[in-house]
């Protein structure tokens, strides 16, 4: 299973929202906090061109936030880039 990391913040309701579909699915993950983070909230920026949170990725694949997560789920996605 590829490495999943999330960068995400305490008061953000897309942040648990996205965490729990992982989890639901038994994934394990790294979370990055961003809060308070100024250095780790500039990297999330530069790798994914982004500065809202949740910023997803699982291995070398950028999903993107909650909504691109669910999507992903939607459309059967999801498992397979879990899986690769």
């Amino acid at each position: 299973m590829p490495e999943v990391v999330v960068y995400s913040s305490a008061w953000c309701p897309y942040c648990v929202r996205a965490k729990q579909l992982l989890s639901g699915k038994g994934v394990a993950f790294t979370e990055i906090s961003v809060d308070g983070q100024p250095a780790a909230r500039a990297e999330m920026t530069r790798k994914a061109g982004r500065t809202s949170v949740p910023q997803i990725w699982i291995g070398s694949t950028h999903v993107g936030g909650c909504d691109d997560l669910y999507a992903l789920e939607r459309a059967g996605k999801l498992d397979a880039l879990l899986r690769a």
